[in-house]
């Protein structure tokens, strides 16, 4: 027996022309807080409440950063503002028999690589050299 698997899962669906219902219902609700501020108030004392207001509305409708809703991002501040933030730092006990114990120990692990002399290094890579070029002429 096969089943469907359901794709796209994470795309909501469109049902007010090409908004969501969270688009939309963000749109209605910037949209009616706009006209009250625009009724109550003076046009000159409510431009500066209705821009910002406006503004938002737009961020919430419209604005993505990463694929991801602006609201993800408003939701993630307001609970970093909320949140209590308690930073301890905690100083790291070394016990002496164990610094100890990794200092003996650390010569050992170097011991299995062969150590080479700037001399001879150099030696390595011309006689290298050398011999690509003898290769090379044949």
């Amino acid at each position: 027996m096969q089943f469907k698997v359901p794709q796209f899962i994470d795309i909501e669906d469109k049902i007010f022309g090409p908004f969501t219902f969270r688009q939309f219902a963000f749109m209605i609700g910037g949209a009616g807080m706009v006209y009250v501020l625009y009724k109550a108030l003076p046009l000159w004392i409510g431009i500066f409440l209705i821009l910002p207001v406006a503004g938002f509305t737009v961020c919430l409708v419209f604005v993505k950063i990463n694929s991801k809703p602006f609201l993800y991002y408003v939701e993630a501040f307001f609970n970093y503002v909320v949140s209590g933030k308690l930073y301890i730092w905690k100083q790291r006990l070394v016990k002496k028999s164990d610094h100890k114990e990794e200092e003996i120990a650390t010569p050992t692990k170097v011991s299995n690589v062969p150590m080479l002399s700037e001399n001879r290094l150099k030696d390595l890579s011309w006689s290298l050299d050398v011999q690509d070029r003898q290769d090379n002429q044949q």
